[in-house]
């Protein structure tokens, strides 16, 4: 299964983990932090772009193997998720 994105296509196969998150500024150190988190705490950092994570990585790997679409908006990302979870319903 390849997901064609605006990176290129994405590879569905031997995928790990699948996750949203967003990528926040805490007084100056950059963190991705899930989307409750910010949802909670969101007004105390910077939000800087909503990303979609596609980990590869297996238990146990060193290096980690990861494609990361990045999104302006919560919508644009949740468009994409739909896109995506269509791979996963056949």
């Amino acid at each position: 299964m390849i997901y064609k994105s605006k990176i290129g296509d994405i590879s569905l196969q031997n995928l790990v983990r699948l996750y949203p998150a967003v990528v926040v500024d805490m007084h100056g150190e950059v963190a991705e932090m899930s989307l409750e988190w910010v949802d909670l705490y969101g007004e105390k950092v910077k939000l800087l772009r909503y990303i979609l994570v596609f980990d590869y990585t297996q238990p146990g790997d060193d290096i980690k193997n990861k494609k990361v679409l990045e999104f302006e908006t919560k919508e644009e990302l949740i468009v994409c998720m739909q896109e995506v979870s269509q791979f996963f319903q056949s």
